[in-house]
């Protein structure tokens, strides 16, 4: 099933999106007076049987919005944890100039820089220095802790696209420490769609980022070095992970850092910058 949250008379509504067009939850449970869940957390929450009970919901005569008429916020709006994966590709590892790492690197974003597909990016004044990461984003949909790498995929809820934007100059002004440069106002963005994890196999999917129409990062999902399974695993042993977190998994070669600094085209105002995963979607979002 996939899924959408929206922005509807100053709320977020969760929408299931179908060939139709896309469902506004809320208010066709109202409609036929049906017993479910209503908001995204609780959907996650729920798992399959909040599931369930929306395929309940699309056997009705629903009206239907279409994607031209709303508003898309982030897909998950309030997780506990953004956790994010760095160098996680061999490619990307090489043009940051760094070794390949023995385990996970693991850093942080706060649920500020969160933004939702066809939101405008405001670039701060207080950087110059702004790159793009393509990445494939985990939803966890269970509490889970020190779960094995065979069970992991099991506390997936779904996935989703995002571009862990970063700004350069900051990111390395602390030298290992990365978060200024990563929690910057909506350098999150996440969406449109949240997929569940029924849907697709995460360790196959192409994975591509566009600046202005440019093909900027190509690659596949099979190519990193620790995958979304050993992740959540890796993770869990640290921490307790909760329904609705998510984990940014890591983006391909390709960044603007990896260039040479003569040929560096950093993001500038007025860029479009679409990110996509296979079978999941494209995430537009134009800096300004």
């Amino acid at each position: 099933m996939k899924f959408i949250n929206f922005k509807a008379n100053n709320q977020i509504r969760l929408g299931i999106v179908t060939e139709k067009g896309i469902i506004d939850v809320e208010e066709s449970a109202r409609i036929f007076s049906l017993e479910i869940p209503t908001k995204m957390e609780d959907v996650i929450a729920g798992g399959d049987k909040a599931i369930q009970q929306l395929y309940s919901l699309m056997k009705e005569e629903v009206a239907y919005l279409s994607e031209e008429e709303i508003v898309y916020a982030p897909c998950v709006t309030n997780p506990e944890k953004i956790l994010c994966v760095g160098l996680n590709y061999v490619d990307h590892v090489n043009e940051s100039s760094q070794n390949i790492p023995t385990s996970p690197v693991i850093f942080s974003k706060f649920n500020n820089t969160l933004a939702g597909h066809n939101q405008k990016i405001k670039l701060p004044k207080c950087a110059e220095k702004y790159d793009y990461e393509v990445e494939l984003v985990i939803v966890i949909g269970k509490e889970v802790s020190n779960v094995s790498k065979d069970e992991a995929l099991s506390c997936v809820f779904g996935y989703t696209v995002g571009n862990d934007l970063s700004a350069r100059d900051l990111q390395f002004r602390s030298g290992r420490q990365w978060l200024l440069g990563k929690t910057l106002e909506n350098f999150g963005p996440i969406g449109p769609y949240l997929l569940t994890a029924d849907e697709i196999d995460p360790t196959n999917l192409d994975i591509e980022c566009r600046v202005n129409g440019v093909v900027k990062q190509s690659a596949n999902t099979r190519d990193m070095i620790f995958d979304c399974a050993t992740l959540i695993s890796y993770i869990s042993e640290y921490m307790t992970l909760k329904p609705g977190d998510i984990i940014f998994s890591g983006t391909p070669e390709g960044v603007v850092l990896g260039y040479p600094e003569d040929q560096q085209e950093w993001l500038k105002a007025g860029d479009e910058v679409q990110v996509s995963v296979g079978g999941i979607g494209t995430l537009i979002n134009v800096l300004e």
